[in-house]
């Protein structure tokens, strides 16, 4: 680590919050969570830093001066995820750090909640929150076990998914641990990882060996051999698309990501033997994935009939949510408008309180919601909710896109 972020991060008390974003082609994705994280931010003094790691899709010229309280800095090539973080984390002057991926949306109330747990209880070094995907499924990844081998044979062998509550043999996604409790866990997630001061001191930061996957693992590891707990903070929920910046699955992915798992292996069990039989279990998972990578190939579906879509949203929102549905790259028959208040008597189909009886009476597919008027905390609460089987998509406010996501492998859905 640098002598300049040794010399940033001991320097005294600033802001109550920085939050670093590491982008990299996902630039529609980042729109929608700049605009979430903006109402996010009310009342707290903080700042946001967004590293662009040699993106190509236009994310400069797009964004730049749509979001001027941003502290952009756009680097030539793809240094890593780690690095990229490390850099902005010089600069970073809050008592907490943020580090957040681009494909997330925040409800409005819950880095509010974050910090006030995190003050109450000092010896917390990480929080991480319950995160759902954007078909509201919840993603296990939220709260994690140390990989030990024995941990990651449960998880490879398939005895985790017959046994998902056993603190044994499930405990690779912490399945004994309560999906809607607080709870300490040993590994958070990179893709919403709160900081404190102190547990940044401590660690430096991230590991910079690490370039793309791992360095969430190792860091959480390491800020609880520091002596500081790591939290899997269940009274919020946020939304992660996943598979956006690198497909699942992909070649790509899962060579980097056993990569990192037998450099994470040889860093922290070589000395104590430990790392032989973790190795030859990641290896092991590393040849079954490139399996199911090659089987998953033969079942790609292409769309060309139109896609019978609804609208949660007022009907100035509706509107602009028209005009943007015009540019979909998969055809969409707008079946009408969904209102989400009792004084909302221009619907033309219905009323959210009733949303399972207004899909199934017009047989939708999919469901755009605007969060302009209703909120993205009541928009995460009501797609965990519904029962029926459709497509949901997401506009934030003062954004010019839609995106949403059907599958947590591959990449989503972006209309512009």
């Amino acid at each position: 680590m640098g002598s300049a972020l040794k010399k940033r991060i001991s320097q005294e008390k600033g802001l109550e919050l920085s939050i670093i974003i590491v982008n990299y082609n996902v630039k529609y994705f980042l729109e929608q969570c700049l605009c979430s994280l903006q109402a996010a931010l009310t009342n707290i003094e903080s700042e946001v830093f967004v590293i662009d790691n040699g993106s190509t899709d236009g994310s400069k010229e797009y964004l730049t001066n749509k979001f001027t309280w941003v502290n952009f800095s756009w680097l030539p090539e793809n240094i890593g995820f780690g690095k990229a973080n490390n850099l902005a984390l010089q600069k970073a002057t809050g008592n907490y750090i943020l580090f957040l991926n681009p494909d997330t949306i925040l409800p409005e109330d819950c880095l509010k909640h974050c910090l006030q747990y995190m003050n109450a209880h000092p010896q917390t070094g990480a929080l991480g929150v319950r995160m759902i995907d954007g078909s509201g499924k919840f993603l296990k990844e939220s709260k994690r076990m140390l990989p030990t081998a024995r941990v990651s044979f449960y998880k490879i062998s398939g005895l985790a998914a017959l046994f998902p509550h056993s603190k044994k043999m499930a405990a690779y996604y912490a399945g004994h641990l309560p999906e809607k409790e607080i709870n300490e866990t040993d590994i958070l997630a990179g893709a919403f990882m709160m900081c404190s001061r102190k547990a940044i001191d401590l660690t430096h930061g991230f590991d910079e060996d690490f370039f793309m996957y791992g360095e969430d693992v190792d860091l959480s590891y390491r800020i609880q051999k520091a002596g500081l707990k790591n939290i899997y903070f269940a009274d919020t929920s946020i939304i992660h698309f996943k598979g956006e910046s690198t497909q699942r699955f992909s070649k790509e992915y899962v060579n980097r990501f056993y990569e990192a798992m037998q450099l994470f292996s040889k860093k922290h069990f070589a000395e104590a033997g430990k790392n032989k039989p973790l190795s030859a279990a990641i290896e092991f998972a590393r040849i079954t994935s490139h399996v199911k990578r090659l089987l998953r190939k033969g079942f790609i579906i292409s769309r060309t009939k139109p896609t019978d879509t609804a609208v949660v949203s007022t009907q100035p929102e509706f509107s602009r949510i028209i005009h943007i549905l015009k540019n979909a790259s998969n055809p969409v028959l707008i079946k009408g408008r969904i209102a989400f208040g009792d004084n909302d008597v221009e619907a033309q189909i219905g009323n959210i309180k009733n949303i399972d009886k207004v899909i199934k009476a017009n047989q939708l597919k999919q469901i755009v919601f605007a969060a302009e008027t209703i909120g993205f905390k009541k928009i995460i609460i009501l797609i965990e909710n519904i029962k029926k089987p459709v497509v949901f998509l997401f506009h934030a406010a003062g954004s010019h896109s839609i995106v949403g996501s059907t599958k947590k492998n591959g990449q989503g859905i972006t209309i512009f």
